[in-house]
């Protein structure tokens, strides 16, 4: 960042303009008085956190900007400054672990990126200088110079295509790098361009860096001796892009306009907003909780040592005399001094390592998903992808279920079904079109199809004789074998390549683009060539393509294909009543409409057209606005030839998987663009809409209706919901939405978002139609933030879905058609709609169980193993005596308990995930973060401190009467902790064990193993005298504990009696329902106390 903005600085002036000017080859032009380069920054990419010399300071910075790292170092400091009964070793060693692992992790993955970026900076790049080829760095290419790139080379930085090697003045790439989409694109050569780049003198006029991939906006002026400079406009369609490979192309030469960290691709870095998990917010309340007793707990010891020490000989006994600087220490200091050595003594109630546990157990369990077999699909060779490893347990607390319709409950493999010309409906029988009426309208017939021939942006892939021949759309390879005259198509969405392979069964055949000339051969066999003069694209808000061709006659025509609501008011009235009837009853059967339209252009409509269109191209300030304004300009009273169908059929299991979703209590919601009668069908085969439900529709059909929108909402908000066995589907369209979204008029925006909320929270199933991506986008925040803040995913294939994606508490990107981008903004990917079933009912449900018991388990133990500690300065006069050594102190987190909890979390299976697959029901019973409310935490609050007080006062009852030995030998102090320590360790490691469903060879190494390194450990740390230790407190007391029976006796008889209740209930607690004993015994302990009577009477796994 500090180079970054160096070189910004380095710069001059050039943020305070918006458009920077470049020199091809750093050669001035000839009307420059004075050439003074400007300063650009270099192409270095950093995409590194840290340097040598910063990672020490700029890492201990960030990780102490957590709460409980500051708040444990803060402890540590107090403990290094006061008198404080407890060593700084037993603070400081589990902070300097935490602190250290985190280090080490993020450093490693700094590492990488360090390693990564030295290999683009030296990556070696061919620059012309002088007329010769040479060899560079790609970090020392500079602004303005000339780069080659050959076939399969990544461009080094952002290039304007210059020269091609091909003659049409074309090149191939692919961007899956940058968007995942590898297809390959279309760039263009700069128009009038000299051949020999060293006697080019020309300059670029752009737009400064911007992070869109998509825009670019700028001018190129070409000059030559004694002739006007030739100004020639650049789009993205003559920009190359860092990250970007050369295809199907052996060299090309461009110019840098954008280097190293102002290219798109290094604009793009930034990530996305952070996301956090609903358990991490429960943590921090507990946390709260549990601090909140800490300083309870250091008041509590601190008022009573002063009440005790006020009576008379209590303060200063005959044995404890102070010294002269004792009293003359200042009595509230004094009083604030044992506060603070209070607080250190109690502060490991507080689990700084629960942190680190969590962070392992999200990233290790992460790599389940991706492992998980099921999940792979052979037609893309890919499984699942996971983006972020913060939210797993996330996956188990969805509410709402967002998804869009087309590529994600469909396959968006588009089939051309059949057509209506003229009102006519046509079908296809033997390569012929059979028309229900006389063919006199077999001009129109075949106009219709060689719009479809002309109107698109389809490439041809042409394939040898031996090759077998492939269909690409976004990445994705359609084999199939060749036959004659069948060739490969290379398109950007599957909705054009149905077109033209369905105009190709009618006798038109697309043969290809060479030099502006499309070329189609017609049912005759004779070849028809057109002239390309604009392609007028398409964008989501026309939601309509146009292109304007010219005939070898002279005619000029206009082809439009798009959306009949984007064609409709475009065309003669009259027309569109013959079609629209076949347009809904197409999408009512759930096919994909497009109306074809034309115009033939008079010269003097096509010169203001061509001249409207060119200006808008030049333009620096608003260009796509004004291309808008000239594209409505001429789109304008056309004639309907007719319209299209395209199936698109239903995903793999979608039905079942929208069913399972349902049956586990989520609502869905489609979002779509589609029309309100296409997409209803298809909620119908997906059984999102059953036979029995009742739908109700907000639509307006006019903008007068807008005043009786706030009604119709009320009327539908107020009818009775109560309806016994009566589902409900609620269907809106996005005009409707707009305004109840952003209502203009005398009812506040808040009442139409609180009455459609009441109305959709009643519905089992909700359908927006019609809708922009923006919209998706609102309506997901609009549910997230409504009341009880319920858990929102957004599932989705395509850029429009990016929105909703990246609103939503957990983004689904569906390795789809429509280009990787959903993938690249996504929390998790996978590569069909079938396997959310499973990512969501089974791995969402185990990691939320898991995590959710690890956090309660946590606090749960270090409760345990400090109340012993608080109670056992009631007995030595608050003296802040420690009941525990200080290694066990330190280790306590560290190494005896902190193996076993994560492998339980990332191991335990408490129902078998056939089971969960089955039984979507089983999603309920944890819905609403069900184990980590207050009442399962009191619980857990409770269980610790019986066990606890049950820990202090067994051992108490044993040292009654202290000469426990053989030998007459009296226990001490040191004996009384590492009996309750003892006690305490294998309590709460064989309250896990009990509470494991599923074992393996690791939880048994892990719990048995941690047990045994325990006593190993306790006989090896108190069997040799340490040099480095002043005094040494438990030299060989754990041995002499061990040869007592009644030690041995208290320890069993305490260990079985903390146990005991959870035995109990399982023993004796009646399970209501056939089989429900076996669901019952497999929920860890904690889940019994939820209202057992939800749990459904299913059998369970049991191991």
């Amino acid at each position: 960042m500090l180079r970054r903005r160096l070189n910004r600085l380095c710069g001059g002036d050039e943020k305070r303009v918006d458009s920077r000017t470049i020199y091809v080859g750093h050669r001035p032009c000839p009307d420059t008085e004075a050439f003074i380069p400007s300063k650009f920054c270099d192409n270095r990419i950093v995409s590194s956190k840290y340097t040598v010399w910063n990672f020490l300071p700029k890492n201990l910075f960030e990780q102490f900007r957590r709460i409980a790292n500051f708040y444990f170092l803060i402890i540590f400091l107090v403990q290094v400054i006061v008198d404080t009964p407890t060593s700084p070793v037993t603070s400081g060693l589990p902070l300097f672990f935490v602190i250290t692992v985190t280090a080490i992790k993020q450093g490693y993955e700094d590492c990488l990126r360090h390693k990564a970026d030295n290999e683009v900076n030296k990556y070696l790049v061919t620059v012309l200088e002088d007329g010769r080829s040479v060899k560079k760095e790609s970090e020392k290419i500079k602004v303005g110079d000339v780069v080659e790139v050959v076939e399969d080379e990544t461009f080094p930085c952002d290039l304007i295509l210059l020269q091609s090697s091909r003659e049409d003045g074309t090149c191939f790439v692919t961007t899956a790098s940058l968007d995942g989409e590898s297809n390959h694109k279309t760039h263009y050569t700069v128009p009038d361009t000299e051949k020999d780049l060293q006697a080019l003198t020309a300059t670029i006029e752009c737009e400064q860096p911007q992070p869109d991939l998509y825009k670019f906006v700028g001018r190129m002026h070409i000059y030559k001796p004694e002739q006007e400079p030739a100004v020639r406009s650049l789009g993205p369609e003559n920009l190359l892009l860092k990250g970007a490979t050369l295809k199907n192309t052996k060299k090309i030469y461009g110019v840098a306009v954008y280097t190293g960290m102002e290219t798109k691709m290094a604009l793009n870095y930034q990530g996305k907003s952070q996301k956090r998990s609903a358990v991490e917010k429960s943590i921090n309340a507990f946390l709260l909780v549990y601090l909140c007793i800490l300083i309870s707990k250091a008041v509590v010891c601190t008022t009573l040592k002063y009440v005790w020490q006020s009576k008379e000989g209590q303060d200063e006994p005959w044995y404890n005399q102070k010294t002269q600087k004792e009293k003359d220490t200042n009595m509230y200091l004094k009083m604030f001094t044992d506060f603070l050595s209070f607080m250190v003594l109690f502060n490991f109630i507080i689990p700084v390592s629960m942190y680190v546990t969590v962070e392992m157990q999200k990233f290790l369990g992460s790599f389940f998903i991706t492992w998980d077999k099921d999940f792979f699909d052979p037609e893309i060779q890919e499984g699942a992808l996971v983006n972020t490893s913060d939210l797993n347990e996330e996956l188990g607390q969805v509410e709402y279920v967002f998804t869009d319709k087309t590529g994600t409950l469909t396959q968006n493999n588009m089939e051309f079904i059949e057509c209506c010309i003229d009102g006519f409906h046509l079908f296809f029988i033997s390569c012929h079109f059979v028309c229900l009426f006389i063919s006199i309208y077999q001009e129109k017939e075949e106009l219709f199809l060689r719009a479809l021939c002309l109107c698109h942006t389809v490439q041809v892939k042409e394939a040898g004789s031996e090759e077998v021949l492939t269909d690409q759309v976004d990445g994705i390879d359609e084999m199939r074998p060749q036959l004659e005259e069948e060739r490969g198509f290379i398109a950007s969405s599957p909705d054009e390549i149905a077109l033209v392979k369905g105009a190709m069964k009618y006798g038109f055949t697309f043969l290809g683009l060479e030099s502006k000339s499309m070329k189609i051969k017609n049912r005759e066999n004779n070849i028809e060539e057109y002239k390309l003069l604009h392609v007028l694209n398409f964008d989501p808000v026309r939601r309509r393509m146009s292109v304007i061709v010219q005939t070898k006659s002279g005619e000029t025509l206009l082809f439009c294909k798009g959306a009949d609501s984007s064609i409709f008011p475009r065309v003669k009235p009259e027309e569109v009543d013959r079609i629209r009837m076949h347009v809904e009853r197409n999408a009512t059967e759930g096919y994909r409409t497009l109306c074809v339209a034309f115009k033939q252009l008079s010269a003097e409509e096509y010169a203001v057209a061509d001249t409207g269109l060119r200006e808008a191209r030049l333009a620096l300030q608003d260009r796509e606005e004004k291309l808008i304004a000239v594209y409505n300009q001429v789109e304008t009273g056309m004639s309907l030839i007719g319209a299209t169908a395209v199936e698109d059929r239903l995903q793999e299991e979608a039905a079942e998987t929208m069913e399972a979703l349902q049956g586990a209590g989520m609502k869905v919601w489609v979002l779509t663009g589609d029309k309100m009668e296409t997409a209803k069908s298809t909620c119908y085969a997906c059984r999102l809409f059953q036979r029995g439900t009742e739908l109700l529709e907000l639509t307006l059909e006019s903008q007068n209706e807008y005043q009786f929108l706030y009604f119709k909402l009320s009327f539908l908000s107020c009818r009775s919901w109560s309806t016994a066995n009566q589902d409900y589907g609620f269907i809106i369209d996005g005009a409707t939405l707009s305004i109840v979204m952003n209502p203009q008029h005398e009812v506040d925006a808040s009442q139409y978002k609180s009455l459609f909320l009441q109305i959709c929270q009643n519905c089992t199933a909700v359908l927006c139609c019609r809708m922009a991506p923006l919209q998706k986008a609102q309506i997901v925040k609009m549910v997230k933030t409504s009341k009880g803040s319920p858990i929102t995913l957004s599932i989705g294939d395509g850029a429009n879905d990016v929105s909703m994606i990246l609103e939503a508490h957990v983004g689904i990107g569906i390795k789809g058609k429509e280009g990787r981008q959903a993938v690249r903004n996504s929390d998790y990917a996978i590569p069909k709609l079938k396997h959310l079933k499973k990512l969501l009912l089974a791995h969402g449900h185990l990691y939320y169980v898991r995590i959710a018991h690890l956090v309660q388990y946590f606090f749960y133990k270090n409760l345990c193993f400090i109340l012993p500690q608080f109670l056992y300065q009631f007995f030595c006069g608050y003296s802040q005596q420690p009941l525990y050594d200080a290694a066990y102190l330190t280790m306590y987190n560290i190494c005896f308990t902190s193996m076993p909890i994560l492998a339980y979390s990332l191991l335990e299976q408490h129902i078998s995930i056939e089971i969960l697959l089955d039984n979507a029901t089983l999603y309920r019973e944890i819905a609403n973060n069900a184990m980590l409310r207050w009442r399962p935490f009191l619980y857990w609050t409770l269980l610790g401190i019986f066990q606890g007080l049950l820990f202090f006062f067994g051992v108490r009852f044993l040292f009654s009467n202290p000469a426990l030995q053989d030998n007459g030998q009296v226990f001490g102090n040191w004996s009384y902790g590492t009996i309750v320590f003892t006690v305490l360790v294998f309590t709460v490691t064989l309250k896990l064990a009990l509470d494991t469903r599923h074992w393996t060879w690791i939880n048994h190494f892990v719990i048995w193993g941690s047990l045994a390194f325990y006593v190993f450990f306790s006989f090896f740390w108190g069997g040799i005298i340490w040099p480095f230790l002043k005094q040494q407190r438990l030299y060989f007391v754990f041995a002499n504990m061990l040869s007592s029976v009644s030690a041995w006796l208290v320890i069993i008889i305490l260990i079985i009696l903390s146990l005991l209740p959870e035995i109990l209930l399982v023993v004796l607690r009646k399970p209501r329902g056939p089989h429900s004993r076996q669901v019952y015994l497999s929920l860890p302990f904690p889940f019994w106390i939820l209202p057992f009577y939800h749990i459904h009477p299913i059998l369970c796994y049991s191991p």
